[in-house]
Parts: C-alpha cells; sequence; structure tokens
C-alpha cells in the first residue's frame, strides 16, 4: 500500500508540475486559446457588397463571352536560304545544286480572337490576325467553321471575316464616345489559344493616337489584361455592350505590364459597315496638312490655348480650300465637337461621308469664323509613288512629297532633301532595308527633289539590279543597299 501510494504521489506531483510548465510556457509565449475559439467576422456589408460585385461581373461575362469566338490561321510564309559559305563550294553544288539558298516556303500558324457581330456569320477581328492566311479557322463552342475575309483596313488594323451559320449569338454594339477614364471594362478573348478568357479593369485614357500601331488611331487605353491571342476579341463595358476590339498591348517584355489598347466600337462599326458593302473603306476628305500647336505657335498666332488644329498647308482644289480656308486658320471645331488635337480631327473628317455639308470653326487673327464644307472623298493618292508601279528592288515602297507639315513632324532639317517613305510592304525587297518616315535623298547618286524625281530614277531600276540609297532617319544620313536575293 505505501509503494502504491508513493507512485499515486508522484504521478500527482508530475501532473501538477506540467499543468505549472504549461501556464508557465503559455504566460511566457502568450499563448491563448481564445482566439482559436472565436470566429472572425466580416461585416456584411462588405459581404453584400462585394457578392453583388461579383455575381454582376460573372454575369456580364456569361452574358458575353458566347459572342466572342476564336481565330487560327495558317499562312505560308518565304523565308531566304540558308546563307552558309560551305554551300558555294563546287563540289557541295555538283550534289546538292542551289536547293539550300533558294527561298524557302514554310507554314506558319497563329492564334486570335474574333467577336460575333452579326447573327448571320458577320465576325470583326482586327486585320493582322488574318492578314496574308491561306486558311481561317473559326472555333465557336467548339464547333469549326471555315472563314473566308470579305474586307480589310490595315489603316485602322481591323477586318470582316464570314462563315456559313445562322443563328450566332450576335453582341450588343455600344457607344465609346460616352467612356470614361475609370469605367469599368471587361476583355474577353483567347490568349495562347484559351478560348474564351476573361479579364477586367478600367478604361486608362481615351483617345489615345500617335501609339504607332494604325494609321488612324484613337485607342481606348485599359488595364484589362490583354495577352496574345486577345488580338480581335471584346472590350466590354458594364451593360455587357461591345465598345472596343483589344489589339494591341504595350510591354518592354513581351507581356503583360497593364497598358493594353482597343479600337473604339464607334470607329469599328463605321469601317465595319463600309468593309461589308464595299469591300473597302470610304473616308472624307478635307484636304489640308495640319499640325498641333507649342507654346511658340500659340505666341506668335495669339492663341488663347493650345487645344485645336492649326492649317499649315493645302490640296489646291480641296474642299477645304474651296469652302476658303486659308493657312494659318486653327481649328477649333468641326460639326460642332471641339477639337482637341489634329488626331482627333483626321479621324472625325475620315468617318464623315463624303457629300455631307460640315461646318468648321476656325481661329483667324483672333476671330472666330465657320466655313461650311462639303466634305469628298479621299483620293487614292496625294502625291504618293503607289508600289504596284515598280517592278524591281523597290516595289512595294511607297513615298510622298515632303510638306511643311511633314517636315514639321520629322523634324526634318531645310537642308534635307527628298520624299518620305509612308509604307513599306512587307513582301518588298526593301522591307528590312527602309522603314515608315524615312526620307530618301539619292536613289543611284541621283538627287531626289520630289515624288516626280523620285520615279524617274526608281523606274531606271532593272527588275534584278541592287539600287544604293541615300537616307535620312531620326537626325543620321547613311547609305543603304537593297538587293532583290
Amino acid at each position: 500500500m505505501k509503494s502504491k501510494t508513493k507512485y499515486v504521489i508522484a504521478a500527482t506531483s508530475l501532473i501538477m508540475m506540467g499543468l505549472v510548465v504549461g501556464l508557465v510556457l503559455s504566460s511566457t509565449l502568450h499563448i491563448s486559446t481564445d482566439g482559436y475559439s472565436q470566429e472572425y467576422k466580416v461585416p456584411d456589408k462588405a459581404v453584400r457588397t462585394l457578392t453583388q460585385v461579383s455575381n454582376a461581373m460573372a454575369d456580364v461575362a456569361a452574358a458575353v463571352k458566347p459572342s466572342v469566338v476564336n481565330i487560327s490561321t495558317v499562312s505560308i510564309v518565304k523565308t531566304k536560304g540558308i546563307q552558309n559559305p560551305f554551300f558555294n563550294d563546287p563540289f557541295f553544288r555538283q550534289f546538292f545544286g542551289n536547293q539550300f539558298q533558294q527561298p524557302q516556303e514554310q507554314k506558319q500558324m497563329s492564334l486570335g480572337s474574333g467577336v460575333i457581330v452579326d447573327p448571320n456569320g458577320i465576325i470583326l477581328t482586327n486585320n493582322h490576325v488574318v492578314k496574308g492566311a491561306q486558311k481561317i479557322t473559326v472555333t465557336i463552342n467548339q464547333t469549326k467553321y471555315r472563314g473566308k475575309v470579305i474586307g480589310a483596313d490595315a489603316k485602322t488594323d481591323l477586318a470582316v471575316v464570314k462563315i456559313n451559320a445562322t443563328g450566332l449569338p450576335a453582341i450588343k454594339w455600344g457607344d465609346s464616345d460616352k467612356l470614361r477614364a475609370g469605367d469599368t471594362v471587361l476583355a474577353i478573348g483567347s490568349p495562347f489559344g484559351l478560348t474564351q478568357t476573361v479579364t477586367s479593369g478600367i478604361v486608362s485614357a481615351v483617345g489615345r493616337a500617335n501609339v504607332g500601331i494604325a494609321t488612324y488611331e484613337d485607342f481606348i487605353q485599359t488595364d484589362a489584361a490583354i495577352n496574345p491571342g486577345n488580338s480581335g476579341g471584346a472590350l466590354v463595358n458594364a451593360k455587357g455592350h461591345l465598345v472596343g476590339i483589344n489589339t494591341a498591348i504595350f510591354s518592354t517584355t513581351g507581356g503583360y505590364e497593364g497598358i493594353g489598347f482597343a479600337i473604339p466600337s464607334d470607329m469599328a462599326k463605321v469601317v465595319m459597315n463600309d468593309l461589308i458593302k464595299t469591300g473597302r473603306v470610304i473616308r472624307g476628305w478635307l484636304g489640308v496638312w495640319i499640325q498641333p500647336v507649342n507654346a511658340e505657335l500659340q505666341k506668335q498666332f495669339g492663341l488663347k490655348n493650345k487645344e485645336g488644329a492649326l492649317v499649315s498647308d493645302f490640296v489646291e482644289g480641296s474642299p477645304a480650300r474651296k469652302a476658303g480656308m486659308e493657312r494659318g486658320d486653327f481649328i477649333v471645331e468641326y460639326n460642332g465637337k471641339k477639337i482637341t488635337d489634329p488626331n482627333q480631327l483626321r479621324n472625325m473628317v475620315a468617318n464623315t461621308a463624303p457629300g455631307t455639308n460640315v461646318p468648321v470653326t476656325v481661329i483667324r487673327s483672333g476671330k472666330k469664323v465657320t466655313l461650311t464644307v462639303r466634305i469628298e472623298e479621299q483620293p487614292k493618292t496625294t502625291a504618293k509613288a503607289e508600289a504596284p508601279s515598280l517592278q524591281n528592288a523597290l516595289s512595294g515602297v511607297d513615298v510622298q512629297d515632303i510638306t511643311p507639315s511633314v517636315r514639321n513632324e520629322l523634324n526634318l532639317p531645310a537642308r534635307i532633301k527628298g520624299v518620305v517613305v509612308s509604307q513599306v510592304a512587307e513582301e518588298s525587297p526593301a522591307s528590312e532595308v527602309l522603314t515608315a518616315g524615312d526620307v530618301i535623298m539619292e536613289v543611284n547618286h541621283v538627287k531626289v527633289t520630289n515624288v516626280k524625281t523620285y520615279l524617274s530614277e526608281a523606274r531606271k531600276i532593272g527588275k534584278r539590279q541592287s539600287v544604293l540609297l541615300l537616307v535620312w532617319r531620326r537626325g543620321q544620313v547613311f547609305y543603304a543597299t537593297v538587293s532583290i536575293q
């Protein structure tokens, strides 16, 4: 009994010691079981608000996703033959000939997105998504359709694709002109081939121009993630209405950095309707060269602010000239709308139907003058040398005369004379040498002063002949050789 009593006393002592140690540790380490027994509480108001926002975005996405499709293309691209001195060895060429030095054809596959805008198979997308494609496949809800381009416009980077289908879920059009910075938007597309991916964000800015993506730019900037493959997809507002066609991202790494661009739906709709009706875009034409106003010009012209477009030159016989517009006129209103910069005016004129009478208000010698201009169709050429006119090393190179506005825009020194490269076709032999904005000063040592002298020399070049050019680019003058491989 005594031994058992000793064991009981010993066990009791150990238990008491454990409790003491536990209490000491708990006190030392501030361990409390009360925090674990009480559940944390999120305020009901916060839960209700976030749930409503979450449900709203999910509902908008669910309504719009069926209208956004995946577009895959296959194109054939020519690549240069393998350049290696070993292949010039007579012994090697005796057995293999020139097959390794001949241009090679390769299949190139790419992915993009599109938006169903008509239940009868009309799909709007970017021009760069379908450009040069030999085969277009449109996937809608895992069903594949063969697509056909019925019209494309490189100047706005838009294209219309048609598939043989009816009863499709067409998206509803929104009014992009009413967008404000801070508005909530969703971007829907197929980044990296992942169909109907939804990202959200806000409108960061509107009216973005001079981005360098297209000729006519009036982009919506958004922080909604737009990744490769999103091109041609939908940017929608809180109502699920189409307000933009996702086009590009600004990135220094190739990945998403919070800056994406979309073509406004108002512009896209005008371009699309023209492409469907005529296969081309009919743009309005004012016939003036315009430029922005800096602080010095504002002072020289006695202007109250810099919002508008300064007329630096005009085309004789143009709509503007017929209406009495003069050099030095500062355009502040077009068709009743305030003009903030030259790019805005340019887009508004382009979107005006030819034959329309438009009131244009200008500041002239400090006074407001309103002119009535009858807009005409934009000429196919304005002192340009068209690519098809040449069949040699300079084929595919479009140039134009240096006007005062062009000289000002490129910051050209007075000593630089020649023609400005306005566009170089991808298939042109000069595509790896020349770029838009270059000034061609000489062709084969002959000075170029305008389009006429340029064409005169360019037409002397043989079909397989190389050409030596003297070129100005961003303050640098250099010689460049263009050869046909």
